[in-house]
């Protein structure tokens, strides 16, 4: 067995050897001037009911959605959670188990989200 090194902690060095950017900077930049992002800012979202490929169990889809992945990670498991069930959220869209058009409508429209039905 070998022995620990004692004295060479990396500390907090993310990995980086190298670096072909003539503008990198060694020094962490902690003032990340990350955008406020808002619901307004997101397009339209798109509600729909899907069977295709589930075994004709429908599924509530919301699509449309264009803001920060966080975001939509966040509005899915907010909208799983009012609707007290399951789903995912798969390739930019968010899909909740059963029908449920009618409170994901009314909760978006609460958050500040610009929705329309699609289909039938």
């Amino acid at each position: 067995m070998g022995k620990r090194k004692q004295g060479r902690n990396r500390g907090d060095n993310d990995g980086m050897v190298y670096s072909t950017n003539p503008g990198y900077s060694w020094e962490e930049e902690d003032d990340h001037n990350e955008e406020e992002w808002s619901p307004k800012d997101c397009a339209t979202l798109y509600l729909s009911l899907d069977r295709k490929q589930r075994g004709g169990k429908p599924v509530t889809l919301v699509e449309g959605f264009d803001g920060p992945a966080t975001e939509l990670l966040a509005l899915g498991k907010v909208l799983k959670q009012q609707c007290g069930v399951g789903g995912a959220v798969k390739e930019g869209c968010i899909l909740i188990q059963g029908d449920h058009r009618d409170k994901v409508v009314k909760h978006l429209g609460s958050l500040g989200y610009a929705t329309k039905r699609k289909g039938g």
